[in-house]
């Protein structure tokens, strides 16, 4: 039997040590990868210790703002409809759509038959009256002269006591359908019965609306004209219910008139007590100044209303990070070493966004800066 010489012998040995460690590399390799850095986590170098800095997430008093639809109204305290006191014909037309009226103005005249019944009512229970005092005063006399007995006497002082109180009620039946105290002392004192009743102002203002034409007949139930005072106006918005209890009485608004490309301030002078069961919804009013009658009732406005304000949890601004439409924070985690963190938040309110989720109150975060650590986050990532 032949043996290996002893230089080949131990050769081969060296080489057999050689291979061990090569064959032993690609096992440890995946434990290397799996103690790779988390790519969430980065570290601030020097070249970022003056940008970032840290503080802990803290609560505020936000007041969310509620943009509402709404729209430009009258004022119902400055708008009046005027109607008929009298069945009758239009027979002339004054007030045209549009007009500024003053009190007392006539706007259109009617001529009533019903007037005339009433003026003729009128005439003949004063002309009754009249006659019963005289029948009373010649009672009187022939009472003190034994000539009548006191039961006669009696019966012609209560015939004028019901010829009185009919007058009285003809002339209160003339001021129900529009007589003044003026037309029937002219009455009174010519006996000339007028069937032609005016319709006049109430108020002072513009006519917007008309709903008559000439020779129609109308019954004092319809309305005939309005009248509005525009120099102020309401807006009157529709709050959800959900967000009503935000609101109140007395709040600053801001209002949006897309019309005029203009923002007003205005005060909430109403809050609705019910809650609209079709539209779930709770009207709410504000009042602006219009007395350079821009504002046109039923113009679209937006009503903006500053909540009252509530204890939120937030994180500044500066300290959100947005990447595939999502929020991020940077949590610190060490001594310079942060961690990217999703977070859930909402709508910002100033310079800060109140948080709903991912979060908690006193936790460190980096509140600037966040920027700049993201890129250095990215460009080790792609290292």
């Amino acid at each position: 039997m032949n043996f290996p010489s002893l230089p080949l012998l131990c050769a081969g040995l060296l080489g057999a040590t050689l291979l061990l460690p090569a064959c032993s590399e690609p096992e440890k390799a995946p434990a290397a990868a799996a103690a790779a850095v988390d790519p969430a986590v980065v570290r601030a170098g020097d070249n970022l210790g003056n940008i970032v800095r840290t503080g802990p997430v803290g609560i505020a008093e936000l007041s969310d703002t509620l943009r509402v639809a709404g729209q430009v109204d009258f004022d119902e305290q400055r708008i009046t409809r005027i109607g008929a006191t009298v069945t009758g014909r239009v027979t002339e037309l004054q007030a045209t759509l549009g007009q500024q009226v003053s009190v007392g103005q006539t706007l259109a005249v009617l001529n009533s038959t019903e007037l005339g019944a009433a003026q003729l009512a009128w005439m003949k229970a004063r002309a009754q009256a009249q006659l019963n005092e005289r029948n009373v005063e010649r009672a009187q006399q022939l009472f003190a002269a034994d000539v009548i007995g006191s039961a006669e006497l009696q019966r012609r002082e209560s015939e004028l006591a019901i010829s009185r109180a009919e007058q009285r009620a003809a002339a209160d039946q003339l001021r129900v359908l529009g007589v003044s105290p003026k037309a029937l002392d002219k009455l009174s004192g010519t006996g000339a019965i007028n069937s032609m009743s005016p319709v006049v102002a109430t108020m002072a203002g513009t006519v917007v609306e008309r709903r008559v034409t000439q020779g129609q007949v109308v019954q004092p139930s319809e309305v005939m004209f309005s009248v509005a005072d525009l120099s102020r106006v309401w807006v009157v918005a529709e709050v959800p219910e959900q967000q009503a209890a935000l609101v109140r009485p007395g709040q600053n608004v801001l209002v949006d008139i897309p019309a005029l490309a203009q923002r007003l301030t205005a005060k909430l002078i109403f809050i609705s007590d019910t809650v609209n069961p079709v539209t779930r919804t709770v009207t709410v009013r504000s009042e602006l100044d219009n007395a350079d009658r821009r504002l046109k009732p039923a113009m679209l406005a937006t009503v903006l209303i500053e909540a009252r304000p509530t204890p939120r949890l937030v994180v500044p601004g500066s300290a959100v990070v947005r990447e595939d439409n999502k929020d991020y924070v940077f949590i610190e985690t060490a001594p310079s070493e942060y961690r990217l963190t999703e977070v859930r938040l909402g709508a910002a309110i100033g310079s800060v966004r109140p948080v709903t989720g991912g979060v908690a109150e006193g936790t460190r975060i980096v509140t600037e800066g966040a920027f700049h650590l993201n890129n250095e986050r990215k460009r080790k990532e792609l290292e």
